[in-house]
């Protein structure tokens, strides 16, 4: 079921609806990262991850 989800994403990507889409994502991703309060943002999320994962396994 999986694969036929894919592949239906992978159809709709290429189609000029889907190329449209996927350009107006990558504009507001581009804004996004300009910001600076979302900047802040994605900096502690990186932090955060980094922390939690340089310390061996947490069970």
């Amino acid at each position: 079921m999986a694969a036929g989800l894919l592949g239906k994403v992978t159809r709709f990507m290429s189609t000029p609806q889907g190329r449209r889409l996927t350009q107006q994502a990558a504009r507001r991703v581009q804004a996004a990262a300009k910001d600076p309060a979302t900047r802040r943002k994605i900096d502690a999320a990186v932090s955060q991850l980094r922390r939690r994962g340089s310390g061996g396994t947490h069970r």
